[in-house]
């Protein structure tokens, strides 16, 4: 079988790292597509990519991995959404815009909204896998502690906190909390990591490189990967994004600012102050830890390591039952947009 592993965003790499390492385990064939916009954030150059529309028609795949929302209808293959986030409060993640096959589902709560919608449109299939990020969380959860010993020796302190606000305008913290973290910072025994989303403005991003530059225990952290952070973090500070229920997943206190949520089962405040008092009481009291179960087991009960392995069954269980679709049927408006993003 031939395999896309489909990026438009860096983000993507991550998703789709651990299906790489299953076909590659299993001699199956695969081929990265990369956005032209991000070639030169592409991590793995060792491997077959391209950045070019008419080799992934030349190829002729049968199955497409896609950690986003659009994929072009005219490629053979199964095009499976593996998502790119947990973030279920967000509308857009039950979004159904007709581009794909097969839904990957991380866990219950995501699984029964789907199977819904499936029933809805009757146009595609619905499989709980968990998800391929989380993978080296279980299979390898040291993998990072010698990364955090080190910088706990180097900024001798006992705690990292790490702050990994969204980017949306409308929802991020960033432009808010600046001065909060300076007063959390006075305390040397924590380290502050800062780490931004891509898409974050430049602005916001210049302001807190500066901020990290002024101050000896806060480091501004530009490495694209977010998994190494998150398992070294004893504390996440965030506001709406999904990188809230990874941290949840991995049972460590986190504290958001004007979360949309309509199901908060951790520490949310409204509003844009007294941090340094809130990261010491949920360092101290870790009151919600009996709520993150709820999270892990509805969101991502899977703590075996291999659900890239369950998500590349799921694709050859379904061109089993159902083959491999040449295209995939869309509306004029959705063709328009493909081919206005992607030119083919």
């Amino acid at each position: 079988m031939r395999h896309i592993l489909f990026c438009k965003n860096p983000y993507a790499f991550d998703v789709l790292n651990q299906i790489k390492e299953v076909l590659k385990a299993q001699n199956e064939d695969f081929l990265w597509y990369v956005y032209p916009k991000i070639a030169d954030k592409f991590p793995f150059y060792g491997e077959p990519f391209t950045t070019k529309m008419e080799d992934l028609k030349a190829y002729r795949s049968d199955a497409i991995f896609v950690p986003g929302n659009e994929v072009p209808h005219n490629l053979r293959g199964v095009k499976v959404q593996v998502f790119h986030g947990l973030a279920g409060e967000k509308k857009s993640h039950f979004k159904i815009r007709h581009y794909f096959d097969l839904y990957l589902t991380q866990g219950s709560y995501f699984t029964n909204r789907f199977l819904k919608l499936k029933e809805k449109y009757k146009d595609f299939e619905v499989i709980e896998t968990g998800w391929s990020k989380f993978d080296i969380y279980w299979s390898n959860p040291k993998k990072y502690q010698p990364v955090k010993e080190a910088l706990l020796i180097k900024y001798q302190a006992d705690k990292i906190i790490l702050y990994a606000p969204t980017f949306s305008l409308s929802l991020t913290s960033a432009p808010f909390l600046k001065e909060e973290i300076k007063r959390l910072a006075e305390n040397k025994n924590y380290l502050i990591l800062i780490k931004f989303h891509d898409l974050m403005g430049k602005e916001l991003i210049e302001d807190y490189i500066k901020l990290a530059e002024s101050i000896d225990n806060v480091r501004f952290e530009s490495e694209r990967n977010i998994t190494k952070y998150l398992m070294v973090a004893d504390l996440l500070i965030s506001d709406t994004s999904s990188v809230i229920y990874e941290f949840l997943l991995l049972d460590k206190p986190v504290l958001t600012f004007k979360n949309i949520s309509t199901q908060i089962l951790w520490d949310n405040r409204l509003t844009y102050d007294n941090l340094a008092e809130s990261v010491a009481e949920n360092l101290q009291k870790d009151t919600f830890k009996p709520q993150r179960k709820i999270i892990s087991d509805t969101y991502h009960p899977y703590k075996d390591g291999h659900s890239a392995q369950r998500m590349v069954d799921a694709v050859r269980f379904y061109i089993k039952a159902f083959g491999v679709p040449e295209r995939r049927k869309l509306s004029l408006f959705r063709k328009f947009k493909i081919y206005k993003e992607f030119g083919f």
